[in-house]
């Protein structure tokens, strides 16, 4: 009997790294420093050159690192932020959070990424920023919709939780927008050993805020004085360190991310088309979606094979109950949200472990 497939094998990644996460537990606990240890600035400059900017923070979670963002460039009450639909509720959630509005947009039908032409549409006198969501480890078509930010003024922000790593036309994720939020937690292709994130940015007094912010408001240097309402999201040192650890694999593991979705392409049925990727673009490859117009059938045949699988997301964004107040009628991520469907990817899986899953798919017709 075939072992089971797992949906993501978060143990198998963490073991490869092993001696390293021994080591890097040892020095923490031999200094200390659990919170602001050297480890954070150390990880800090690397992520930063990794990602081709000058400036990173690392803060508490993802989430926190995109409403910090959002407050340290002054959008708030009385702003719209335009969202795309399509995308995990904590986008939504900062946008909230900071005191502005999500206003929700359409994506491309090939990609589910946002629309450019919706974002331009959805512009008005109260709009302050558009969020780009680098989404399954793809990064958005970022010349349209930097165009559309350059035209109105806005701040592009990037949301790239799920693209460590990720390139469009060569530009690395977390480099073509005012700023970008990454999340560290254990399931992305660069993980944490719990809760983590950082802000990237080119702009220095970006970071300098969102630095003052993550740390109560504290002035530089001195902790006795609170130059602005804060708030508590800073990196944990032993997290740093595991970080620290694993950015050295992680275009290796991205290289095989990749040869695994090449392997999906050939061998899927018709009837489990993956979601397409640019030309220009160069995915990390953070989930394998598919689209199947039988969904269930696909989820039975999966679960009898005793392989793991995820829905990226069956409910938009903006049919939500928490996002009731900013519904819009949007008919592309309606309709893919029924048909969407996450296949096992990661590091750690091999051609035999794909070719047995597209097996089991291949009863599934259209």
């Amino acid at each position: 009997m075939n072992e089971p497939i797992p949906f993501l094998d978060v143990v198998g990644v963490n073991s490869d790294v092993r001696e390293e996460l021994d080591i890097a537990w040892k020095a923490v606990l031999q200094h200390g420093r659990f919170v602001g240890g050297p480890e954070v600035g150390m990880f800090e400059e690397q992520f930063a050159s990794y990602c081709e900017t000058s400036e990173c923070v690392g803060v508490g979670n993802g989430t926190d690192a995109l409403e910090l963002i959002l407050t340290a460039l002054s959008i708030g009450a009385g702003d719209e932020v335009i969202v795309p639909a399509n995308t995990f509720a904590a986008t939504a959630e900062a946008v909230c959070s900071a005191g502005a509005r999500p206003r929700f947009v359409d994506v491309d039908p090939s990609t589910l990424l946002i629309d450019p032409d919706a974002a331009g549409a959805a512009v008005n006198s109260r709009t302050a920023a558009i969020v780009g969501v680098h989404l399954f480890g793809q990064m958005i078509d970022v010349p349209r919709v930097a165009a559309v930010a350059r035209r109105h003024s806005l701040a592009l922000l990037e949301d790239a939780a799920q693209a460590h790593g990720a390139r469009y036309a060569g530009q690395r994720a977390g480099s073509v927008g005012t700023a970008a939020a990454f999340s560290f937690y254990p399931g992305k292709n660069l993980g944490a050993l719990g809760d983590a994130g950082a802000v990237v940015t080119h702009d220095r007094s970006v970071a300098d805020r969102v630095r003052r912010l993550a740390n109560h408001g504290c002035a530089p240097g001195n902790r006795h004085v609170h130059r602005e309402r804060g708030r508590n999201s800073r990196l944990d040192s032993i997290q740093a360190a595991a970080l620290s650890a694993k950015l050295p694999m992680l275009d290796d593991d991205n290289r095989r991310r990749s040869a695994l979705m090449e392997a999906y392409a050939a061998l899927l049925p018709a009837s489990c088309a993956p979601v397409a990727v640019s030309p220009e673009a160069q995915s990390a490859h953070h989930l394998a979606v598919v689209r199947t117009a039988q969904r269930e059938r696909a989820v039975s045949a999966l679960d009898s094979a005793g392989i793991g699988w995820g829905v990226h997301y069956p409910v938009p964004c903006h049919l939500q109950p928490a996002f009731s107040a900013f519904r819009e009628q949007l008919p592309t991520v309606e309709k893919a949200a029924e048909q969407i469907l996450s296949l096992p990817i990661s590091p750690t899986l091999g051609q035999a472990d794909v070719a047995r899953i597209c097996e089991a798919l291949r009863g599934v017709t259209s």
